[in-house]
């Protein structure tokens, strides 16, 4: 039971040690330790802040890379727009341009195959006239060549001319 009921002489020893200790503590190493603590809790607070800082910077950059990112978008679509403008005014030029030049060609083809047409016309009256002129000859010549017939002949004409 001596460890329930110290006696007085421990009791005097324990508190004389303990208050040595405080001393001892108090004069060496209470000091270091709490200027190392407030060392410790400045850093802390430097760090947070700094943590702080660098979270508003990173919100800052977000921003701004959302931002430029939405400027790029944009521009981006403005460009693709103005190509599409482009494609579809040069298509247009394209396609009026040829039908202006297969109107040309269609005109040109009319033209050529009028020429032609005109030219086989006068082929074919010249050829006409030729063959009709060698028939008349023929006919001419066969109807002339005994003289009553010839002399019949001019005088029917003649009485033709007077009717008219």
């Amino acid at each position: 039971m001596e460890l329930v009921n110290p006696g007085i002489g421990l009791i005097f020893w324990m508190l004389l040690s303990f208050s040595i200790l405080l001393v001892l503590l108090a004069k060496f190493a209470w000091k270091p330790i709490l200027n190392m603590l407030s060392k410790r809790e400045e850093k802390i607070t430097r760090a947070l802040n700094e943590a702080n800082e660098a979270r508003e910077q990173m919100k800052q950059l977000t921003a701004n890379n959302e931002r430029l990112l939405a400027q790029a978008k944009d521009e981006r679509d403005a460009i693709l727009n103005e190509a599409r403008k482009m494609r579809d005014k040069m298509y247009e030029d394209a396609k009026i341009k040829a039908q202006e030049e297969g109107q040309r060609i269609i005109a040109d083809a009319k033209e050529s195959i009028n020429i032609e047409k005109q030219k086989a016309i006068t082929d074919i009256k010249n050829l006409i006239a030729e063959l009709s002129i060698e028939m008349a000859e023929d006919i001419v010549k066969s109807e002339l060549s005994d003289k009553d017939k010839h002399t019949r002949y001019v005088n029917a004409r003649v009485e033709e001319m007077k009717l008219n």
